[in-house]
């Protein structure tokens, strides 16, 4: 590309990854191979979402858990060939699906680079995934989530993460903070959270005599945003909202013209049938569950503890809707700076716009 990279990538040197960026796992269907098969074109990570990942099936409605194995292991494949021997291809595998641990698995019988996990704590992950070249990671929003997840993996397993997402307030979809604290992003404190979060790291490098380097997600729009994030003593980036307005994401046409179209005014904390809050754009489909439940026809069995009778929406459904192009009544995640998305770029451009001075 010519410019220098804001981060060094030293610490990565026994990865193939030439810019320590990872493209954020967004589902349903926005990152499959299409898109994490380009970032890793580029030396990055490109990530692909498990979740419901075979939703395009012919056979799906009733056979989902074999569609989504036969989905993990297509998509892979693709992006692989897409990436042509760059980057890193991995899997956000949500620790809230019915079919987490058949995910992970599945994932590394494919060959995925590593495996992501949020949506809840990955505790039982290393024993999913074996010493081998699949690299874990948990993705957390506090100290005490890394500390519990890198203290049960050390004393249960022997083992530490191979990197850590951090994920701020400023993220879209589920989010590890409450509502209450999203009310007011200011007094999260993330700052000193994250720097909170890197010392606690620091004992098990230590104990392990490795480096666990660590990527901080939520809100980074561009390379100044890249460069504070280095100052607060990250090795590198997420990035989600970004990647979904670029010709080369999954996601339908009228998907990405929702994030070019969007104002921040149009973004709102929902609570997600998932537990957890989540940001999304406010349309009609969240105006009208707002008023009442919608009827729920089937159940997709995606999510562990969803009773049907008791939520506002089936996610699979509102996901699908809108992936699909029907983002007035679908759900449409997003992240805090949805508002800034001017056009449709490229998977090259967002890299070069952040990683590079």
């Amino acid at each position: 590309m010519g410019e220098k990279q804001i981060f060094g990538t030293e610490i990565l040197r026994d990865w193939n990854l030439s810019v320590p960026l990872i493209q954020g796992g967004m589902g349903v269907g926005v990152s499959l191979s299409g898109l994490a098969g380009a970032v890793a074109a580029e030396g990055c990570m490109g990530v692909i979402s498990t979740a419901q990942i075979g939703f395009d099936e012919p056979d799906f409605e009733g056979n989902e858990e074999e569609c989504n194995l036969r989905g993990i292991r297509k998509h892979i494949r693709r992006a692989r060939e897409i990436a042509g021997g760059k980057g890193m291809v991995a899997v956000n595998v949500m620790v809230a699906l019915q079919q987490y641990k058949e995910h992970v698995k599945e994932a590394v019988r494919a060959g995925a680079d590593a495996v992501i996990c949020g949506a809840g704590l990955p505790a039982d992950l290393p024993e999913l995934v074996k010493a081998g070249k699949t690299k874990i990671a948990p993705i957390v929003s506090s100290k005490r989530a890394a500390a519990l997840i890198l203290k049960t993996w050390d004393k249960k397993y022997g083992r530490t993460a191979d990197f850590i997402v951090v994920e701020g307030p400023k993220a879209g979809g589920h989010l590890g903070f409450s509502g209450e604290q999203l009310k007011d992003i200011p007094a999260i404190g993330f700052e000193k959270e994250f720097g909170d979060i890197l010392e606690e790291k620091k004992r098990y490098e230590e104990k392990y005599g490795v480096k666990i380097p660590v990527f901080a997600a939520g809100g980074i729009w561009d390379k100044a945003d890249a460069a504070r994030v280095k100052q607060l003593g990250a090795d590198g980036v997420q990035v989600a909202t970004r990647f979904v307005a670029t010709k080369e994401c999954d996601a339908s046409r009228e998907y990405k013209q929702a994030y070019v179209n969007a104002s921040g005014e149009d973004v709102k904390i929902i609570k997600s049938p998932v537990g957890m809050p989540g940001r999304a754009l406010y349309n009609t489909f969240i105006h009208e569950t707002e008023q009442a439940s919608e009827r729920i026809g089937r159940c997709y069995h995606c999510i562990k503890n969803c009773k049907p009778a008791r939520i506002p929406y089936c996610i699979t459904s509102a996901l699908v809707r809108a992936v699909r192009g029907d983002v007035e009544h679908g759900l449409v995640f997003c992240g805090s700076n949805v508002g800034k998305v001017q056009g449709i770029s490229t998977v090259h451009e967002v890299v070069r716009d952040i990683m590079y001075r």
